[in-house]
């Protein structure tokens, strides 16, 4: 029998209000911080350099095809 994320989600906050746990808490609150982390503070200045340039070309209507982007990485393997 499949449980709901709802049910799950309320077995765990009745399991974690039952933890006396330091230990256990510090590392439900490092997955906490962990899975809750920016993308964009994990890249490097380079790679946010090419995405604001991606960026900027695609509002000015500078785009290729998916078939065109294809194409050009195809060619470059």
């Amino acid at each position: 029998m499949s449980t709901s994320i709802q049910e799950r989600k309320i077995e765990l906050i009745h399991w974690l209000s039952l933890i006396e746990d330091d230990a256990i808490l510090d590392r439900i609150i490092e997955v906490k911080e962990t899975s809750s982390r920016d993308w964009w503070d994990e890249i490097s200045e380079s790679e946010r350099d090419s995405v604001l340039k991606g960026l900027k070309e695609a509002d000015a209507g500078r785009l290729n095809s998916h078939s065109q982007a294809r194409s050009l990485y195809e060619d470059a393997l």
